[in-house]
Formats: C-alpha cells, structure tokens, sequence
C-alpha cells in the first residue's frame, strides 16, 4: 500500500496540475503561478534530496526520495506541452516499475526477517542474490543511471523543458541536474551495502514468496525493458496527440 501510493498518488496530481496550468489557468500561467512553480519544484527536489540522504530506514529513505523524484514529475507540467505530457506519462511509467521493485524487496525482507535499516542490506548479495540484482537494477534506475529505464526518463522530462527556450527552464534544469548527481550518492550507499561492504550478511538466505518472486520478475522487466526499447516514449506522444491535442 506504501509503495501504491507513493506512486499513484504522484502521477495523479501531476497530471491534474497540467490540465489546471495548460486550460485553467494558461492565459496567466506566466505571470501568475510560473515563478511560484519554480520554487516549489526546487525546494521538493533539493529538500527531498538532502533528508534522503540522512536516512537509514529503508522505508523513510524511500519516503524522501518519493519526495525529490515528485519534484521531477512536475518539470513535465511546466513544459505545458504535448512532449512534457508525453514525457510526463514515460516517466509515470519507469517510475512504477522502479519504486514498486525497490518496495518489493523491502518487503520481502521485512517481512521474513523484521530488518529495515540500510545497514542491514552489508553483504546481501552472499545470502539473497536474486533480491540483490532487483534492488541494485531499482536503485541505478531512481539514480538515472543508463541504460536503465530510469536515465531515458529524466533525458526526456528534461528535454521537453528546454525545448521551450527559455532561461529561466534552462537554470531550473541545471539545478535538477545538480540534484540528480546529489541523488546517486545515496541511491548508491544502498548498492554499496549490497556488493561491496565486508560485513556478514544479517539475513540469512531464504525463498521468497510467489507472489513476491512475480512482482519482482515484472519490475525487473519494466526496468529493463523501458530502458531498451525507445519507441515505448513515441506511443506516449502518439497517445497524448490523440487524446488532447487533436
């Protein structure tokens, strides 16, 4: 339910504050909310960013990143074109099959032995090698790292804005750029845990449930999958051209 919501949630409102920006409030976008929406997205990205990077409860630390990639979200909004929908919609998509395959193995884990510290994780990789390989494959895509579904994602959100011309878009990009860098370094502790700490593994090797083996086959495959296949990004902009602009 955690995860459910960290996501739909998100998606739900971005594209309910596109409709309002683009035929609400379109003939005062720019005077009225754009500096406004400015800030707010790079308070959500940096803020999210910096209180992730102080957490060792898995479940808080994707709490705050929850936070920051939201901040992403909404660079699609602000493009208030057909691309930022359609990149908006790809990055709705990458960003289900990523944050629902990190939650997966959570779970999995607490829910067999009660551990939810990222300390926890050191040398998961000796015991749990298949929960290694999804959670590694989720955090180098919430990281934007290629070729993972992921880094197409933010590539494109980030091109529909600049597309604009705009200054302004351009500084609010780099600053997001710079966020995403801040960004690896704690999405890469939790790969730094799994591979290469020289601790003992706390949790022992175990079988995962069924249903949990499935929704983690799926998420592997939507990381994968997304990140090879470009075309997926095309059927998003036909989609928006059919069904808003005509």
């Amino acid at each position: 339910m955690t995860a459910y919501l960290s996501v739909i949630s998100k998606g739900a409102a971005a594209f309910a504050f596109f409709i309002i920006f683009v035929q609400v409030f379109g003939a005062v976008y720019a005077d009225a909310w754009e500096w406004m929406l400015y800030a707010v997205l790079i308070l959500t990205i940096t803020v999210g960013n910096l209180f992730a990077m102080r957490q060792k409860n898995m479940k808080r630390f994707m709490a705050f990143s929850s936070v920051s990639q939201a901040g992403y979200l909404m660079l699609g909004a602000i493009a208030a074109d057909g691309l930022g929908l359609a990149s908006m919609m790809f990055y709705i998509f990458v960003y289900i099959v990523s944050n629902l395959g990190a939650f997966a193995v959570i779970s999995s884990i607490e829910n067999k032995t009660g551990y939810v510290n990222m300390q926890d994780y050191n040398g998961l990789h000796k015991t749990n090698p298949w929960l290694s390989f999804a959670m590694t494959l989720a955090m180098f895509s919430l990281a934007g790292i290629p070729p993972f579904a992921g880094f197409f994602s933010k590539f494109l959100i980030f091109t529909s804005v600049t597309g604009t011309g705009s200054m302004a878009l351009y500084m609010l990009v780099l600053v997001a750029l710079i966020n995403t860098i801040i960004s690896l370094y704690y999405y890469l502790l939790v790969v730094k845990a799994i591979w290469i700490s020289n601790d003992e593994p706390k949790i022992e090797a175990y079988s995962s449930q069924r249903c949990e083996r499935v929704a983690l086959c799926l998420c592997v495959a939507g990381i994968v999958f997304l990140g090879l296949v470009p075309y997926i990004y095309q059927y998003c902009v036909d989609a928006v051209g059919m069904a808003f602009l005509g």
